[in-house]
């Protein structure tokens, strides 16, 4: 016997039995989507979704957020201001600078594609990013436009920064190149699925031919920079895939094998409040220079830059 219900009252009864943590086909369904236009998209980084242990998972609230954001329109009604929040990837040099700037802003690490999530939905100002598209070479923009096509944003140049292989002093294991990373034995501590440097990493191994799960990573992964180069240091892990700064900063051996553009993302109108307008006033001194140079791996000669408009 059929259950009388509309269109509607079937879709609402659907999600409600659907689990939090949805599979490729399960996704698919939710969306009317085939198996194989949901499989691109997640891809290419442009539905929020997370590769573990070879399958493609999605967060259904993520999921219907950000369908929702992809429905509005022009007629859509004026969003409201989100809170002074930089979310996103981490970086020890926006960290300093927030802090010693004054900004007004908070920070909340959390991933490139996180960040990116958490501006669509108005969880926060602005996003911090460095998400290459593996199609087009380019960075942050393909992301997010394919996320924010429909609202007028800016991207602004933060850094480029030096992506490569964190190692003990003195490369005790000789490790020395991508392919080496899946040797018996090697031991790599990794990011959260959402990190830009996860998504990097995963790009490179696939590159090399390198499958991941045939590379051994601690269990727990790294949820910032700095604790890369900890793990790596304090001996639980062989090696790490982090930036240049964070290698120095330990004393640490550092393989550079990619140069990446960092950019903060927001709405052109957040660009010129207060927060970021401090933010930007506070990179245009000295102290900021020397903090970077100071660091290393860094390169901020296009430092408050536009890099991007949508």
């Amino acid at each position: 016997m059929g259950l009388g219900l509309d269109e509607g009252a079937a879709d609402a009864v659907l999600c409600h039995q659907m689990p939090d943590i949805l599979t490729l086909r399960e996704a698919a369904e939710f969306l009317r989507l085939s198996e194989r236009s949901l499989y691109d998209l997640a891809r290419s980084h442009r539905v929020p979704a997370a590769q573990l242990g070879g399958k493609w998972l999605f967060p259904r609230a993520q999921l219907e957020r950000w369908l929702t954001t992809q429905a509005d329109g022009p007629e859509t009604e004026p969003r409201l201001d989100p809170p002074p929040i930089l979310a996103g990837s981490h970086d020890p040099l926006l960290d300093w600078a927030v802090r010693q700037s004054g900004c007004g802003l908070a920070l909340r690490a959390g991933g490139s594609l996180d960040g990116l999530s958490a501006l669509a939905t108005g969880e926060a100002m602005a996003a911090a990013m460095h998400l290459r598209d593996p199609d087009t070479g380019a960075f942050n923009e393909p992301a997010a436009r394919d996320t924010l096509a429909r609202r007028p944003m800016v991207g602004i140049v933060w850094a480029w920064r030096s992506q490569g292989l964190i190692l003990p002093a003195g490369n005790p294991r000789g490790v020395q190149a991508i392919p080496d990373l899946a040797r018996p034995g090697i031991s790599i501590v990794g990011r959260q699925p959402r990190a830009g440097s996860h998504v990097l990493l995963v790009h490179l191994l696939g590159e090399a031919g390198i499958r991941l799960d045939a590379v051994r990573f601690l269990t727990e992964p790294a949820l910032a920079e700095d604790e890369v180069a900890a793990a790596v240091q304090e001996g639980r892990a062989d090696v790490g895939f982090g930036i240049g700064a964070e290698a120095a900063a330990r004393g640490l051996c550092f393989v550079p094998l990619f140069r990446e553009r960092f950019d903060l993302v927001m709405e052109r109108r957040h660009y010129f409040g207060a927060q970021v307008q401090r933010l930007m006033r506070f990179v245009r001194q000295p102290d900021f220079v020397t903090r970077a140079r100071r660091l290393g791996g860094y390169d901020v000669e296009e430092t408050g830059d536009v890099s991007f408009c949508l």
